[in-house]
């Protein structure tokens, strides 16, 4: 993992306000950090290119898009193969309604975030998981109610 940038006043107040509206005009961050346009566009490339700001995205409304249920599951492996392994990964990335995979510590071994229409749409999800590595103690729990949902990062401002 590399090391962590050094990162001064500037350049932490130019990563908030992109993570609050990315499709801000360089003009209007440079003013509200005190740069010239220059130094501001200077400064976001080299923390592009320095691997910070990783890609610049839209957030959507997934009950408008029809995908508004939210689908925690965990689950054990079987087999821990590293072929099989890296199968089961391959096919979980490609899964459009996997919208986060993690390799966890403690009872489980993942946890996968989905975004579905609907219960029908989880179990397609979920026959697809079953058919590509052997599976034990699956669980979902189904998200009632999003109490908190930032893609911000703490910057310690």
């Amino acid at each position: 993992m590399p090391g962590r940038p050094e990162l001064d006043s500037i350049d932490t107040r130019i990563l908030a306000l992109l993570q609050a509206d990315s499709s801000m005009a360089i003009g209007q961050i440079a003013e509200r950090v005190n740069l010239s346009q220059n130094a501001c566009w200077r400064r976001i490339k080299m923390l592009e290119e320095g691997g910070v700001i990783l890609r610049r995205v839209a957030l959507l409304d997934a009950d408008r898009l029809g995908v508004g249920l939210t689908v925690f599951v965990t689950f054990k492996l079987v087999e821990h193969m590293p072929d099989a392994l890296e199968r089961f990964a391959r096919m979980v990335r490609d899964l459009p309604e996997a919208v986060e995979f993690h390799r966890i510590t403690g009872e489980f071994d993942y946890l996968l975030k989905l975004q579905v229409a609907d219960i029908a749409a989880y179990d397609r999800v979920y026959k697809r998981l079953i058919q590509t590595i052997r599976l034990s103690d699956v669980r979902a729990c189904f998200a009632m109610e999003v109490l908190k949902q930032t893609t911000a990062l703490p910057l310690g401002m």
